[in-house]
């Protein structure tokens, strides 16, 4: 990060404040994010999370010159099992399939990848290795056939999510059972049966507890200290808070996460996600109607911080605003195609990741763009590319979303042209209402017809 940087400033879950973001090592940030557990589509909260990543990991490699960004998944957990076990079909093959869904749909809301993305099951030795430290330092304890924590050994357990022992045990939907000795211990390790998958342990064939696979995946790739973790909210407690506490009774001399990014959760229509609401919209569920550029902008016109309420009306509003930066972007000079981001949006999204902010930025260089500023149109290409958006052209966007041939468009485009030729102005005016009435305009100008989405 070079001295006339901006300084970055993020929100702290730990400490509950926004303070500057200092690097262990300037010469390599490292970040962790909580990724999916594999057994069914991704829903529009997960992307949020996802895309607060997303946009912190583009920055950090705009003001540092490495980062490492690791992103685990989860591929061994009972929702798994049983949903395998409805659809009739291997684990394998629900994890196979659901993990590249994922990847799909993340690539069509242009999220770019993890430089790491680890799977559970091909670390479970470093998990055992983790759970045997634990045991040997009287942090985890063997009971009919499990291992679990011992929240009592560690003193500041809670000081993460900010809750009191009592808070904690009253808050949680902690598993009754009679061999804890505190119900607040947490699984570590547990017993598979013939028909669940297990592995060979010192302690018997099982398989591990949710929390210690994001402990030992990354210490193994980011080490016992690393710069961010981060997730949606609903992790703060008791998933990240399990995981602090296994990671710095495991490593006591680290800080296992430095800092905590926490993004807010997401509305639908002002309530919240529910199946049983009949709001609950996957990923694929949107973009089956609606530009992903649309998507990705709606999310990113609320900070991360702050709850989202998602609305049909609110995507329209999105889809009309690329409508307007890619306007502007229809005056971008190619010579000037590759500059720098502007510093004012940088300056914004150093801000804790403020994006209507720099959404506000963007509009301010459209502006400019379309009385006729060659570089703002330039400055707003890179503006986008730093939030991720304005992938396309103007033309690709203006018309790729069409619901028709465009081979048939131009056809029609060539008859009214005929028709207006021959004077038979009624023809003319009909193709051009018929191609209105399908969401297709036509504007004429000096170099001909051309067309785009309404």
């Amino acid at each position: 990060m070079s001295d006339t940087q901006p300084r970055l400033h993020l929100h702290d879950s730990r400490t509950r404040n926004t303070v500057p973001f200092v690097p262990l090592a300037p010469d390599n940030v490292r970040v962790y994010y909580c990724g999916p557990t594999v057994y069914d589509l991704a829903h529009i909260g997960n992307l949020r999370a996802m895309l607060t990543a997303d946009v912190l990991v583009r920055l950090l490699r705009h003001l540092y010159p490495r980062v490492t960004y690791v992103r685990n998944i989860t591929d061994v957990d009972d929702k798994i099992n049983a949903r395998a076990h409805a659809n009739g079909e291997s684990i394998a093959d629900l994890t196979a399939r659901t993990i590249r869904d994922f990847h799909e749909d993340l690539a069509a809301v242009s999220i770019l990848p993890p430089d790491v993305e680890p799977r559970a099951t091909h670390h479970i030795g470093e998990m055992q290795d983790m759970i045997a430290r634990l045991i040997e330092t009287g942090h985890a304890y063997e009971a009919e056939g499990h291992v679990l924590f011992a929240v009592a050994s560690y003193s500041s357990y809670g000081a993460l999510s900010g809750r009191t022992p009592d808070d904690l045990i009253a808050g949680a939907r902690v598993e009754v059972a009679p061999y804890k000795r505190d119900p607040g211990d947490f699984v570590l390790w547990k017993p598979s049966d013939d028909q669940t998958p297990g592995w060979d342990s010192p302690w018997g064939r099982g398989r591990p507890g949710w929390h210690i696979e994001c402990s030992a995946m990354s210490q193994r790739y980011l080490g016992e200290s690393f710069d961010i973790h981060g997730g949606g909210s609903d992790l703060l407690f008791p998933h990240h808070e399990n995981e602090r506490a296994q990671s710095m009774c495991c490593h006591p001399h680290g800080h296992f996460a430095n800092h905590w990014v926490h993004n807010a959760m997401l509305l639908v229509n002002g309530e919240k996600m529910s199946k049983s609401l009949g709001n609950f919209l996957t990923v694929r569920d949107v973009l089956r109607d609606t530009p992903a550029e649309a998507l990705r902008l709606l999310l990113l016109r609320a900070q991360y911080r702050s709850v989202l309420n998602f609305t049909h009306e609110g995507l329209n509003e999105a889809r009309q605003m690329l409508d307007r930066f890619y306007r502007a972007l229809e005056n971008l000079d190619p010579m000037q195609d590759a500059v720098p981001a502007p510093d004012n949006v940088v300056q914004v999204l150093c801000d804790d990741l403020n994006t209507p902010r720099a959404l506000a930025e963007m509009h301010a260089l459209a502006d400019a763009a379309m009385a006729g500023d060659s570089l703002a149109a330039a400055r707003l290409k890179a503006a986008g590319n730093l939030l991720g958006l304005l992938q396309d052209t103007p033309e690709a966007w203006f018309r790729g979303g069409a619901k028709v041939d465009p081979a048939r468009i131009e056809s029609l485009i060539a008859e009214r042209l005929a028709a207006r030729r021959a004077r038979d102005f009624a023809r003319a005016d009909e193709i051009r209402n018929d191609l209105a009435a399908q969401g297709i305009l036509l504007e004429d100008g000096p170099q001909g017809t051309t067309w785009r989405q309404a």
